[in-house]
């Protein structure tokens, strides 16, 4: 199996070369680039496995490089290493799809565990073949090969997260699901990031099923939530 693929951006000399020896000792190809505007010049040259970005950085800071990055490959894991702690930066981050987070100081040991969970999953979905199936529930239709929900308003592109939160919702059309399971099954486990990154994706979601008044989810306090169809 060839080495996974990373890209490295953090401005910090020090930091940034102890994470691309770190990381290479790792088995991991480790591309270091030291602002935004590196990071994103070698990423248009490259494919990558995972990205790792600082957010404070000259140039280009990490966020703006992430929705950059997301604009080309809306699928390929994002991790920001921040000094910050704060709520708002946790959101911008899952308003743009990361797929964690890590606050400086940090373990060397925590982040090549977060990186090792986050592309086991990735594998593990590049190498699953998406079943030939579709969804149907009122007017609406999920075409989950084709990562499209059809509806009386026309089609809705959907990123890898939304289709498979609509096809586990949909294959249990009004019966609960349970939100630790759901947790597991798309992002690998419960942990609190996941669980935020998880509402955000539901409120998506909500918007989008409002072509068709008569489905809706209902969140189910302590349980988890259901997709319900109300008949005409």
């Amino acid at each position: 199996m060839s080495k996974a693929k990373l890209l490295v951006v953090e401005d910090d000399p020090n930091l940034g070369e102890i994470l691309q020896e770190y990381l290479t000792m790792k088995g991991y190809d480790t591309l270091l680039c030291r602002d935004g505007e590196e990071g994103w010049a070698n990423f248009k040259k490259d494919h990558f496995d995972l990205c790792i970005l600082d957010i404070m950085m000259p140039k280009k800071d990490g966020f703006t490089l992430g929705k950059d990055i997301k604009k080309v490959e809306e699928d390929l894991p994002i991790i920001y290493l921040t000094a910050k702690n704060l709520k708002d930066d946790v959101i911008e981050g899952l308003k743009i799809g990361a797929d964690d987070y890590i606050t400086k100081p940090f373990s060397m040991e925590e982040l090549l565990l977060r990186i090792a969970a986050i592309l086991r999953r990735t594998q593990k979905e590049d190498s699953t073949q998406a079943p030939l199936k579709n969804y149907p529930f009122g007017d609406l239709v999920l075409h989950y090969d084709e990562q499209m929900l059809e509806g009386p308003s026309g089609n809705h592109k959907l990123t890898s997260k939304e289709n498979e939160l609509i096809r586990l919702l949909a294959a249990e059309l009004n019966k609960p699901v349970n939100r630790s399971y759901a947790l597991k099954q798309i992002w690998g486990d419960d942990s609190y990031f996941n669980a935020r990154s998880m509402d955000v994706y539901l409120s998506k979601i909500r918007k989008l099923l409002k072509a068709d008044p008569k489905v809706r989810i209902i969140t189910l306090h302590g349980e988890g939530f259901k997709m319900v169809v109300k008949d005409e």
